[in-house]
């Protein structure tokens, strides 16, 4: 990873994709890559539970959500700009803070798929941006209009 390079977090949700839009028009700007990255974790289970063997390989599921999502977003292989997609094991935020230590710049959407959806901001992009080693930007966007109306949270907008 080079220091010009913007990894973005993308978990499938419509909050991600726009992060993942404005992403790739920011490294299109300075000529940086994209990381496109995707964390899996096993699920915390609480009493009588299995513990192993899981149905699925999380890995396997992470990494289709993934490449799912950058082809919605960016196409089969968009013009100058190159992506590289991630999937590592771990919390989303743990993995996407230590990856910020070699980034240019950090992008989030504002909330994912979490049971909060009212919140203005997730825990993972809360976490990203108290402890990210770089810059980082909460992109917010109305995921009805995700075709260029996307824009960073820097405070209210009164809507």
């Amino acid at each position: 990873m080079r220091l010009g390079d913007v990894v973005v977090g993308v978990d499938g949700s419509p909050s991600a994709r726009a992060a993942l839009r404005w992403a790739a028009r920011q490294a299109r700007l300075t000529g940086g890559r994209v990381y496109a990255v995707t964390a899996w974790q096993i699920p915390a289970y609480y009493g009588w539970a299995p513990t192993a063997p899981y149905d699925e390989d999380l890995a396997a599921v992470a990494g289709k959500t993934l490449g799912v999502a950058v082809h919605s977003v960016l196409g089969d292989d968009p013009p100058d700009l190159e992506v590289v997609e991630r999937v590592e094991p771990g919390h989303p935020a743990q993995v996407l803070i230590d990856l910020s230590a070699r980034a240019g710049l950090l992008v989030v959407g504002s909330r994912g798929h979490s049971p909060f959806a009212g919140a203005l901001i997730g825990s993972v992009s809360q976490q990203c941006v108290q402890h990210a080693h770089c810059p980082v930007v909460v992109v917010r966007g109305n995921p009805q209009r995700l075709s260029g109306t996307e824009r960073p949270v820097h405070g209210e907008t009164g809507e």
